[in-house]
């Protein structure tokens, strides 16, 4: 009994020792903390995305209390986070116009593969391969969902083989531009005058983009020589926009060669009692451009697009061009078929005739 006691008592006094020798040790070593690095670690929303630029939130907040930060580079907290810490630092935060991730394809390629892909579902490991993955569109997404894995916010999902990103949701973290091997997401500003994208990142010429892809960038560069503030420039057949120079004005818009791409504004409202075409053909969302895609989806799968199955006087036709016993080959051989704007050398493959 009396060897238990004294155990009890010795454990007792070097836990009272070592309990000393700490407080000592946090007294001596003890590191100062700015009061407001941890008032600003408060308002901070705790994603530790890294969308700021630095290692997580306290290193956000350390870097805002030393000076070498801005108070609203915060992407997931916002503007009313941005106004707290700069209410903190004494400083205003300044107006900080909202960006959002875009996905500079519209998965149009998706039909055009130079194999059949079976491995890993990510794009990273997808792209080790010969030709950067299965794609015949060699700057198309890949549709296997790393960006979608790698977003804490749950705002972008790979949608018919393409990424999309929630408008709603993006908190501009940058996790899906790191993480997307091709490099064909980047930060755009949203919903301002500026509000401008291209949907495409292919660099080929217009004859070879329209091989793999259905809806690629043929690089005819209208939409540069129309900009009146010289925002667009071609890079490598693809146009890129300057977004510091851009004013919104959507000339590149009203240049494009066939007038075929509109920009919703709102989102589309439609009668439930009225049959649109088909229920596959997907309805585009507020804020971006579209145009007429031949109701792709019937075409895929062997149907007419519905213009051509409604047209009472039976005045379409749709079919294989490269066909010559094709119905639509004959029609353009003797009704001497033309095209809008041939001289503008982009090999429309829509034809009119008398």
């Amino acid at each position: 009994m009396t060897t238990v006691i004294i155990a009890v008592v010795v454990l007792a006094v070097l836990g009272a020792i070592f309990g000393l020798v700490l407080a000592i040790a946090s007294k001596v070593f003890a590191v100062e903390v700015d009061p407001r690095e941890e008032a600003i670690l408060g308002c901070l929303p705790g994603a530790n995305c890294g969308g700021c630029g630095y290692p997580g939130c306290s290193g956000y907040a350390s870097a805002v209390v030393k000076g070498v930060a801005p108070v609203n580079a915060c992407a997931a907290g916002g503007e009313a986070v941005a106004a707290q810490i700069g209410e903190i630092m004494g400083v205003s935060a300044g107006a900080a116009v909202k960006q959002i991730a875009q996905v500079h394809c519209t998965g149009c390629g998706q039909n055009y593969k130079q194999y059949t892909y079976v491995g890993i579902h990510d794009c990273v490991a997808a792209s080790k391969l010969p030709g950067g993955g299965d794609l015949g569109c060699a700057y198309g997404c890949l549709g296997l969902g790393s960006c979608e894995k790698a977003c804490p916010f749950d705002a972008i999902h790979v949608i018919d083989g393409v990424a999309r990103v929630d408008e709603e949701k993006c908190k501009a973290c940058n996790k899906c531009v790191d993480i997307c091997p091709r490099h064909i997401i980047a930060l755009e500003p949203y919903k301002t005058k500026r509000h401008v994208t291209i949907p495409c990142s292919s660099h080929d010429k217009g004859v070879d983009a329209r091989k793999v892809c259905d809806n690629g960038c043929i690089g005819c560069s209208l939409c540069a020589k129309s900009c009146p503030k010289e925002a667009i420039t071609m890079v490598n057949n693809l146009a890129v926009i300057d977004y510091e120079k851009c004013i919104g004005c959507r000339m590149c818009m009203a240049a494009c060669p066939y007038n075929a791409r509109v920009f919703n504004w709102n989102e589309p409202v439609r009668d439930p009692d009225f049959n649109y075409g088909d229920k596959d053909v997907p309805v585009r969302g507020k804020g971006v451009v579209e145009k007429c895609s031949l109701c792709k989806e019937r075409t895929d799968r062997g149907d007419e697009p519905m213009c051509v199955r409604c047209c009472l006087s039976k005045a379409r036709t749709f079919g294989d061009l490269d066909d010559p016993d094709s119905e639509i080959s004959r029609v353009v051989r003797e009704r001497k078929a033309g095209v809008l704007l041939e001289e503008q050398g982009t090999r429309p493959q829509v034809r009119y005739f008398n």
